[in-house]
């Protein structure tokens, strides 16, 4: 059980992937699929996982789980995709809960951990939620950590068979719920 977090608080902890991680993630996909339903398609298969873990090169993606300090289970699971520097210091998020940590906090503890190390290590600006209409659990979580809606994308991303529209949430340095540490204003 990996305990190296990239930061730690009360009972939750951050950590990148690793190759390690293949069986427990994939179990902890496979428990969670009622809870995922449409709403995402995560690594459920050795091959999968293995391709996730390949696609994570830490310049472009980081691949972040959200663990239980005291027994080392996986909690949930963060991405940082597409990130890119310079002029746009951005990142989407892509993330979702496992059971049975689903709904008993660990998920808001670990984005706001998630959002620290976005913003105080990675040097973003910005980070992006792209959650499709419907997705209630996830929009109160984004909402809880100060993104705020900026509009509708229509058939924005590929899940469950379908082009999925998506509401488009971003943090900004600005935003007072931003770590001090974090808020690297380059205008």
């Amino acid at each position: 059980m990996p305990t190296d977090y990239l930061i730690a608080e009360g009972p939750v902890g951050i950590r990148r992937v690793v190759p390690g991680d293949r069986d427990a993630f994939a179990a902890a996909v496979r428990a969670s699929a009622d809870l995922h339903g449409g709403w995402l398609a995560l690594a459920d298969s050795a091959e999968a996982f293995d391709a996730y873990v390949a696609a994570c090169d830490r310049r472009t993606k980081e691949g972040l789980l959200i663990c239980d300090r005291e027994t080392g289970d996986l909690a949930g699971s963060v991405n940082l995709n597409t990130i890119v520097h310079g002029r746009f210091e951005n990142a989407a998020l892509g993330y979702g809960a496992f059971v049975p940590y689903a709904g008993k906090g660990f998920m808001s503890a670990g984005l706001a951990l998630v959002i620290r190390f976005a913003f105080e290590q990675l040097n973003l600006h910005r980070l992006e939620a792209n959650i499709q209409p419907g997705n209630e659990p996830s929009r109160r979580l984004v909402q809880r950590h100060g993104f705020r809606f900026e509009g509708l994308s229509p058939d924005y991303l590929f899940i469950d068979g379908a082009w999925r529209d998506h509401e488009r949430w971003a943090l900004i340095t600005d935003n007072p719920q931003v770590p001090a540490a974090g808020r690297n204003d380059r205008r």
